[in-house]
């Protein structure tokens, strides 16, 4: 994935926010937007110390939580109480299938959905920056999770 362009964007976002600009920052940055799925900040911090990277655990907390406001992430919560993170750099609108049981997340794009959200905000005279839909259930395929339940 060719970063440049999301490090210009966080560097001119630290720039004008007054933020210390460190290099450990952008190697949160560089490890955030290279997790190819879901992740929550520990996982990311047990993976950059893994490919060991001298890195604080309160950096890479502070610093998710900049790349959140600077826009180049996005917080989701998929029920489970805990806060994961996923790359908005680049990336088109998109939701989420939710197994209750594995927690395995499918990610999926409907046009007929953006097009119900966009009328409802316009009937309702909002201007939209993002919106999030996740929908529950089970996954059909797998029989520990929904193959054999009746529903």
């Amino acid at each position: 994935m060719n970063t440049e362009k999301a490090i210009q964007e966080f560097n001119k976002f630290l720039k004008q926010g007054k933020y210390r600009i460190t290099p450990e920052r952008f190697d949160v940055l560089t490890a955030a937007l290279n997790f190819d799925v879901h992740f929550g900040a520990d996982e990311l911090y047990i993976k950059m110390k893994s490919e060991k990277l001298s890195i604080s655990r309160a950096t890479v907390y502070n610093t998710l939580e900049l790349l959140t406001q600077c826009g180049l992430l996005c917080k989701r919560n998929f029920g489970e109480n805990k806060t994961r993170y996923e790359s908005n750099f680049d990336r088109k609108n998109h939701d989420h299938l939710i197994c209750s049981n594995c927690g395995s997340i499918i990610e999926f794009t409907n046009p007929k959905i953006q097009k119900i959200v966009s009328e409802i905000s316009a009937q309702n005279g909002f201007a939209i920056t993002g919106y999030s839909l996740n929908i529950y259930g089970y996954c059909l395929d797998n029989p520990s999770c929904g193959k054999n339940k009746s529903f």
